[in-house]
């Protein structure tokens, strides 16, 4: 099986006098076998890391803005604690969906109270629970907000 890295599906947005329509286009379902959505109740509420060995995922925020983490484990008993961090940005203001291959720990953090994140598997819920693989919220650093 080829080696995959998580990818950004970038879309955009449409505006006229009728309203907007916003699009990811080169997001084909391909895979999908359900989809869920996730909110927390305030800004900050960090949701991590949940893995996967078979199970890839695609991550759209639909309402407000999150940091996506998403991490390759390379030890599924004891990762090391300094694996690369696959940090993004995703927000209703530019769309985008994020592709999380199979064999990734990912986590999420609201960067806004009214933030909605939908989630598209490509596993049927009773594959997913038995594919389940939890760790700390803060295993791996990802949920700094960096002042600029």
């Amino acid at each position: 099986m080829e080696e995959q890295n998580p990818i950004l599906l970038r879309g955009g947005l449409s505006v006229d006098d009728r309203g907007t329509v916003c699009f990811v286009n080169d997001f084909n379902f391909e895979g999908v076998k359900r989809f869920y959505t996730v909110e927390n109740h305030k800004q900050g509420f960090v949701r991590a890391w949940h893995a996967h060995k078979k199970e890839a995922k695609y991550v759209m925020v639909v309402k407000g803005s999150a940091v996506v983490g998403a991490v390759k484990i390379d030890n599924w008993e004891n990762p090391a604690k300094d694996l690369k961090v696959n940090r993004f940005v995703l927000s209703e203001k530019n769309p985008s969906v994020l592709f999380i291959p199979s064999g990734y720990a990912n986590g999420f953090m609201s960067l806004s109270d009214d933030t909605k994140i939908i989630f598209f598997s490509t596993s049927e819920l009773k594959d997913s629970l038995n594919d389940d693989i939890r760790y700390d919220a803060h295993y791996w650093e990802a949920w700094q907000v960096e002042e600029r």
